[in-house]
C-alpha cells in the first residue's frame, strides 16, 4: 500500500475556483437586480400608480360634472325637437358615471396591493437575505481554494514520483529472515 498520494494535477480544483467566482458575480448580480425590482414595484404602486389614478379620479370627476352640466341645460331649454340630443347628453352622464366607478375600482385594488405588498414580498426579501449572506461567505471559500491547491501542488513538486524498487526474494545469506507468521509451522 502506498504511504503518498499521486497529485497528478491541480486543473479541477483552478476550473472549479474560477467558476464559482464567475457564479459569485452572477448570483450577486442577480439578488441585486431582484432587490431592486422589489424597492421600484414599491414605489410605483405607492406612488406612480397612486398619482396616476388619483389625477384620472380628478379628471373623470371633472367630466362627470362637466356632462351632467350639459344634461341640465339641454333639460332647462329642451324642445320636442332636442331630444335626440338630450338622449345623448344622458349617454355621455352614463358613460362618465361608470367611467368614473373604473376609477373607484382601481383606487380600491391599488390600495389592497399597497396594504398587503409588504405581506407578500418580505418572506422573499428574507430569502434573498439569507442567500446574501451565504454568497458573503463564498470569498472565504474561494481562498481556501487557493490555499489548498497551492499546497497540493507544493506537496506534488517536493514528493516527485516516488518508486519504490520491487523486492524478489533473495537466497543471499546476508537476507533478512522472512518474520514467521503464527499459527504456520
Amino acid at each position: 500500500m502506498a504511504t503518498q498520494a499521486k497529485i497528478t494535477s491541480t486543473e479541477a480544483l483552478e476550473s472549479f475556483r474560477a467558476s464559482l467566482i464567475v457564479f459569485l458575480g452572477k448570483a450577486r448580480r442577480s439578488l441585486d437586480e431582484a432587490s431592486d425590482e422589489v424597492r421600484s414595484t414599491r414605489q410605483w404602486l405607492q406612488h406612480d400608480q397612486r398619482m396616476h389614478w388619483e389625477g384620472e379620479f380628478r379628471r373623470r370627476t371633472k367630466q362627470l360634472e362637466q356632462a351632467q352640466q350639459e344634461l341640465m341645460s339641454a333639460r332647462l331649454g329642451a324642445a320636442s325637437h332636442q331630444q335626440s340630443a338630450l338622449m345623448a347628453r344622458q349617454a355621455a352622464v352614463a358613460k362618465a358615471q361608470r367611467e368614473l366607478v373604473e376609477v373607484e375600482g382601481k383606487l380600491r385594488k391599488l390600495k389592497a396591493w399597497n396594504q398587503n405588498y409588504d405581506t407578500c414580498a418580505d418572506p422573499i426579501v428574507k430569502r434573498m437575505d439569507k442567500l446574501r449572506q451565504s454568497l458573503d461567505e463564498l470569498p472565504k471559500a474561494i481562498a481556501y481554494l487557493v490555499s489548498v491547491q497551492k499546497t497540493l501542488e507544493a506537496y506534488a513538486e517536493s514528493a516527485g514520483p516516488v518508486t519504490v524498487p520491487a523486492t524478489a526474494p533473495s537466497s543471499s545469506p546476508e537476507a533478512e529472515p522472512e518474520p514467521e507468521s503464527e499459527g504456520q509451522p
